[in-house]
């Protein structure tokens, strides 16, 4: 049987996750409905879709070597049926009744009898618009793969599969060989030296970089109690690109200052005090190179950023996001206490096994919220001929965090979705209105007080 063991980042998230703090990521899909086509034809569409992706047909099993590694494997008894779900809403507003639900199935962790993903059809009780949510196991995909691997559901890209599939028969799920050839050891060498070297240099800034004296009482700092909650914004795409020129730096840096200023606006709201430190935010780098071969499991780095939230002015948090962010980027992804995964690669299968409790704990030591961008493709997308209107991405609370927040463009829009721990956050949609109010005033300062963001 063919198999390819997990890469050790892969084997690091599928190691942190627990009943309480699962490691799967999420995206939550908004269809508008489209004539003659009814949840049945949806859900089958998913069903024949989603089995043709190899990647999904994987499982993960135990091998004796090396000592605390597993691997993927072909699932011999894989039936889609056990991964694809529809769930009927009430009666109600869809949209909200639609985040309620999904924020209480990203509570559910993946069976691990089974490849690590579910979806789940999301309809209204008479028809309308409908979602689809999707979760991935962290261990199966970064934010690019995933992005990748679902995006086998829509219509077009799965019409692109088909003809390729079709013109050279069906393509095996292709292992990723352990024994590497002996051609490319030398090589593999030199590398392996320079990447321990690099490791250390990473371990060196994590432990500089560990705070004792944790950003104060907070929501932000409360226990995880294993629920889940999410809420979305929304913001124009368009005006986005506005704020950037006027104001220089990247989209990013725009967003990485907006989500500031929406917590400074939330903690006034609640009647916090502003700490004394800023919070720091865990900013995911994807390490894939552009063109470069499609790598299964994660290929990622991250960035450290302190969110500017004592700023008073909406474009002095930008200022000092960008120039924070451009002090990353002069040092690369691969360096400074950001770059925790680079750890990973360097450590052995039996370390993730025991040490996946330690790690999970010194993740609060160097951060407080993630905060990541999702790429999507720029082209319209449908599903059985339902266009899709919007698709707000999820991500994973580490232990001892209570907010990820996530975004992606698609057709004109960012859509951010904001996953919290429920008991610590019930207040997540002032959170998500802070986003948007944020927003909306930073445009205003940038463009004007007689020009107003497009809603």
């Amino acid at each position: 049987m063919s198999t390819e063991l997990l890469a050790p980042l892969d084997l690091a998230f599928w190691h942190l996750e627990s009943d309480a703090h699962p490691m799967h990521l999420g995206a939550l899909a908004v269809f508008a409905p489209a004539p003659g086509v009814g949840p049945e034809r949806i859900l089958d569409l998913l069903g024949t879709r989603a089995a043709a992706i190899p990647r999904l047909r994987m499982g993960v099993r135990d091998v004796l070597l090396p000592v605390g590694g597993k691997a993927w494997t072909v699932d011999q008894d894989f039936d889609v049926h056990r991964h694809v779900e529809r769930v009927v809403l009430a009666d109600g507003d869809f949209m909200a009744g639609a985040t309620r639900l999904a924020g209480e199935l990203m509570e559910r962790p993946l069976g691990r009898g089974l490849p690590p993903w579910r979806m789940y059809l999301i309809c209204g009780a008479d028809g309308g618009p409908f979602a689809v949510l999707v979760k991935l196991h962290h261990a199966l995909a970064d934010g690019m793969r995933a992005v990748a691997i679902g995006a086998g559901i829509f219509d077009e890209i799965a019409a692109v599969t088909s003809a390729r599939t079709t013109a050279r028969g069906r393509a095996p799920v292709p292992p990723r060989s352990w024994l590497p050839d002996p051609r490319e050891m030398a090589g593999m060498a030199l590398g392996r030296i320079g990447e321990v070297g690099r490791a250390l240099g990473v371990g060196a800034s994590v432990v500089r970089a560990g705070r004792l004296d944790l950003w104060g009482p907070s929501a932000l700092t409360a226990p995880s109690s294993g629920t889940r909650r999410l809420a979305t914004a929304e913001l124009d795409a368009g005006d986005l690109q506005r704020i950037r020129r006027a104001e220089g730096g990247t989209a990013n840096d725009i967003l990485l200052a907006v989500v500031a200023g929406a917590l400074r606006r939330w903690m006034a709201e609640r009647g916090e005090s502003l700490p004394a430190a800023d919070p720091r935010a865990l900013v995911p780098v994807s390490r894939r190179r552009p063109g470069g071969a499609a790598a299964s499991g994660n290929r990622l780095s991250a960035y450290l950023l302190g969110l500017p939230v004592t700023a008073a002015d909406p474009r002095d948090r930008l200022r000092a996001v960008r120039t924070a962010m451009d002090r990353n980027k002069a040092a690369g992804p691969l360096k400074g206490a950001g770059a925790v995964a680079v750890l990973a690669d360097q450590l052995p299968p039996l370390a993730h096994r025991f040490g996946a409790p330690l790690a999970a704990s010194a993740a609060r030591m160097l951060f407080d919220v993630l905060v990541t961008s999702v790429p999507l493709p720029r082209s319209a997308l449908s599903l059985g001929g339902c266009p899709l209107t919007a698709l707000y991405p999820m991500a994973p609370l580490a232990r001892g965090q209570s907010l990820a927040v996530a975004l992606s463009t698609y057709g004109g829009r960012v859509h951010v979705g904001l996953v919290a721990d429920g008991k610590a956050l019930p207040d997540l949609d002032r959170l998500a209105a802070a986003v948007e109010d944020e927003f909306t005033e930073l445009y205003a300062l940038v463009a004007g007080p007689d020009r107003t963001p497009v809603s």
